[in-house]
């Protein structure tokens, strides 16, 4: 490994702006079993399941039903 690297010629990653973003959020623990259940079923990560779940719900425009009884 180098002591120093030249970046002066370096430009920006263009696709950066696609890469995923980290957040931290609150899920309930059934909701979180759910999702786990289902992607070792899957076999895939429950992290990106729920990303492309959240993803299909916000391309089709879905609403969640807010209305209790």
């Amino acid at each position: 490994m180098r002591d120093e690297y030249d970046f002066s010629q370096a430009t920006r990653n263009p696709y950066a702006k696609a890469l995923k973003k980290q957040i931290t959020i609150r899920v309930d623990e059934d909701a979180l079993g759910y999702f786990k259940d289902l992607a070792e079923e899957l076999g895939l990560p429950y992290q990106s399941l729920i990303n492309l779940y959240l993803r299909d719900c916000a391309k089709a425009g879905r609403k969640p039903d807010m209305h209790w009884e």
